[in-house]
Order: C-alpha cells, then sequence, then structure tokens
C-alpha cells in the first residue's frame, strides 16, 4: 500500500492525474472516503490524466457519468446503491474498455477487485490517500 499526504485539493486531483496516467483499458478505481474528504476531487485527476478535458462533475443523481478521453472514462457514485447487483444493474461492466471510477466503493460490497483508493481527512485541508491493488 502506498501513503500520499494531501495537503490541498490541488494536491488532491493532481494524485488522481498522476494515477490516470498510469491507468489502462479494463482498470477499475474503487474510491472510499466520508463525505467531503475529496473522492470527486481525486476523480477530475484521473480525468485530467486520461486527457479529458470536460468538466468532471459528481454523478451523484445520474448514478454514472461517462466521458471521452485516451480512453473512455465512467465515473460512478455508489452511495444510492446497495451491492454489486444494484451497481451491474445501473450499467456497470467492469469488463468493458476504459476506465471506471466508483465512489462510495463501500456500497458496492466486498467482492470486487481493481485499484483502491482510501482517501482520510488528516486536518482541516490535509488528506491521506492510501492506494493498493486487490486482484
Amino acid at each position: 500500500m502506498t501513503v500520499l499526504k494531501s495537503r490541498s485539493v490541488e494536491d488532491t486531483e493532481r494524485y488522481g492525474e498522476e494515477l490516470g496516467r498510469l491507468l489502462r483499458s479494463g482498470d477499475t478505481v474503487w474510491l472510499y472516503g466520508e463525505l467531503g474528504a475529496g473522492k470527486t476531487a481525486f476523480s477530475r485527476g484521473l480525468a485530467r490524466g486520461l486527457g479529458i478535458t470536460s468538466p468532471i462533475t459528481s454523478p451523484t443523481y445520474a448514478v454514472a457519468n461517462e466521458y471521452e478521453g485516451h480512453l473512455p472514462f465512467t465515473h460512478v457514485d455508489a452511495y444510492r446503491l446497495s451491492g454489486l447487483d444494484e451497481l451491474y444493474g445501473a450499467g456497470f461492466d467492469e469488463d468493458a474498455p476504459g476506465i471506471r471510477a466508483v465512489e462510495w466503493a463501500e456500497r458496492a460490497g466486498d467482492d470486487i477487485r481493481g485499484i483502491c483508493v482510501m482517501i482520510e481527512a488528516a486536518g482541516e485541508e490535509e488528506r491521506d490517500i492510501s492506494v493498493c491493488y486487490w486482484p
């Protein structure tokens, strides 16, 4: 596991962008964190790392937003879902080409694989960002 220290929203976005540049088609990034932790900021960075210039907003009410870049990017908010079955029912396909980022990953359950990003408050503006891989 890698732990990064973010001191601002810009740091959080930059870490997301750096990860976005490393991703390959088929990768899923599972984002964990409390409300306001920085999941959407990290997702904006991921999108920027994929060459996406469109504004990235939280897909809370749409459940999923899709964007085109070097690779297709699907940004999912699982907050209102209960488990992987509902996630799949909302159109999530972990075998589809492109990159997926799932906010509120804890709502998807335990049977997931991919890149795990946990964002925790470590002060008013600071965040600890832990990154790991689940095969």
